[in-house]
């Protein structure tokens, strides 16, 4: 479980890994892509992909595309910056965040999706871009930029503790108009992902779901309604002394 000061439990990346027990493993920065459908009259879709049964962490859980911040998000460029209220949430509760935190998180999100599942989420109108060594050769590949400025925060999440991995991930959502390129080939029965599915809100609660996915679509469902208003609340959800808390960022 997070210790008594929540903001202790983030560490980056490229902080040196530790091997404690596994009730005492810190969790490690992550960030996760809602990509959002919202054409129609019937309600909103989200992207999700069921998890090769074979994998140690959530086996066969559908989820949301996502991973941990490597090092080259911290240097691909971008197009547009994250807007001001989501860096500014994303530093809150997080001890001596390090320099451009919201930017790799992002760009991992970002990143992810694409390894994961093949959509390549950014523009298409400066040209290729120098990519960043470690998942970004695609984007050259199809002159694709990353842009963050298209990105809404939705949430920030922990794992809670004694779980074979622990993250502490920060989940996005952005519109499925800025995917600029699909590639196909990335979800196979050897693949992380196994199967993708655009489902409803309504639908997606019905699938096999990690727990804390479950309440992050709650989440979202309340934020688009609200139009991703700067002003409206960003949830961040942990276990304190056994207990779920969720707090505003």
């Amino acid at each position: 479980m997070p210790q008594p000061e929540p903001q202790q439990e983030s560490e980056t990346a490229i902080t040196r890994e530790r091997k404690p027990s596994a009730a005492r493993l810190r969790p490690r920065d992550a960030a996760t892509m809602i990509v959002l459908d919202r054409r129609g009259k019937r309600g909103p879709k989200v992207l999700m992909g069921r998890r090769n049964p074979n994998l140690a962490f959530m086996p066969g859980k559908f989820v949301f595309p996502g991973g941990r911040i490597e090092l080259g998000d911290r240097h691909m460029p971008v197009a547009g910056a994250l807007p001001d209220y989501a860096e500014a949430a994303l530093n809150r509760q997080v001890s001596r965040p390090p320099h451009h935190l919201g930017r790799a998180l992002a760009l991992a999100a970002i990143r992810e999706t694409y390894e994961e599942t093949g959509l390549l989420l950014g523009t298409r109108e400066h040209g290729a871009p120098e990519a960043a060594p470690g998942g970004w050769e695609g984007f050259a590949r199809h002159g694709v930029l990353p842009d963050l400025e298209a990105l809404h925060l939705v949430a920030r999440a922990i794992t809670p503790p004694k779980r074979v991995r622990r993250f502490d991930t920060r989940f996005f959502a952005v519109d499925r108009r800025m995917i600029a390129v699909e590639e196909p080939g990335r979800v196979t029965s050897d693949a992380e992902l196994t199967e993708l599915a655009w489902v409803r809100l309504e639908a997606a609660r019905k699938l096999d779901l990690p727990f804390i996915t479950r309440a992050i679509l709650d989440d979202l469902e309340a934020q688009i309604a609200a139009d991703f208003a700067p002003h409206r609340m960003i949830p961040f959800h942990y276990e304190r002394y056994g207990r779920r808390e969720r707090v505003a960022l």
